[in-house]
């Protein structure tokens, strides 16, 4: 049996201590979903439940509050933000990439500076905006501000950099115009950028938390992060039993997808960065 030099063994104990200290807050999410109330009140760090109360809480995560409306907000929320932004960013970065035009560095160096901007920084004029023409407490004011994803555009310019020019000229030749060389040239062969975008992109808008909390007044349209808040009793606190079920149930489709697509992912993060 091979023995690690000293080196490879202390990286690889590095490696799992980290693993150890971020695994450990989801760990006790899950464990703690499976403990009764009264266990829970003690706040033991008991690796096991002394009483298993796993089909209680679960089931009452899905009694006390709508959770499945909710899961179905988040899918139709993200699903419809992460299409638009793929419309949106593969013809602006097809343009910046393969497309001679004057100022088109300028535009792409406006994209890098957009970057900069945080969300919250303009939350409070588009508010104001969708009170204005009325649609708030709508998923359109959940769906529209995130349409334009410049993280989006700058990732698949620089995927789109790294495919060869001759690819275009052909299609050029076949007789194929520029919007459909975008859509049956260039968007095949994003595929493990789209892919990568795509994690980043859901993550982000399932978890958000922040824009739906200001612009949501009705429960049915709740998102998940926004959802776990019914689980507060105004007498007695949090129900952290039917609240860390819930949270396992929210977090759950993100890790099966992370997982299935994690090949892709690493593929497109690693092509976006060749040029």
């Amino acid at each position: 049996m091979r023995t690690l030099p000293w080196g490879e063994a202390l990286k690889h104990l590095v490696l799992a201590a980290g693993a150890v200290i971020i695994l450990a807050p989801f760990y006790q999410m899950i464990i703690t979903s499976l403990k009764p109330s009264l266990e829970i009140a003690e706040g033991s760090l008991a690796l096991f439940p002394r009483d298993w109360h796993a089909v209680e809480n679960y089931r009452e995560a899905f009694t006390v509050a709508p959770l499945g409306r909710f899961l179905l907000n988040g899918v139709i929320v993200t699903v419809s933000i992460f299409v638009l932004q793929v419309m949106v960013a593969l013809p602006c970065a097809y343009a910046l990439s393969k497309l001679r035009w004057w100022g088109r560095d300028v535009v792409f160096a406006l994209v890098l500076l957009c970057l900069l901007i945080p969300p919250h920084a303009v939350a409070i004029p588009v508010y104001l905006l969708f009170y204005s023409i009325g649609i708030l407490d709508t998923y359109a004011s959940l769906v529209v501000p995130w349409t334009i994803s410049v993280f989006g555009i700058f990732l698949m310019r620089q995927f789109f950099m790294t495919v060869p020019d001759d690819l275009v000229d052909a299609a050029r030749m076949d007789g194929i115009s520029e919007l459909g060389i975008v859509w049956r040239v260039m968007l095949p062969t994003a595929i493990p950028a789209i892919t990568a975008f795509g994690i980043f992109s859901v993550i982000s808008h399932w978890n958000d938390y922040f824009w739906p909390l200001i612009v949501l007044s009705s429960r049915d349209l709740y998102t998940p992060p926004l959802g776990v808040t019914v689980f507060r009793n105004d007498e007695f606190g949090f129900e952290f039993g039917p609240l860390m079920a819930a949270a396992t149930v929210i977090i759950a489709p993100l890790v099966i997808a992370f997982l299935v697509a994690q090949r892709r992912f690493i593929e497109g993060i690693t092509l976006t960065g060749m040029k």
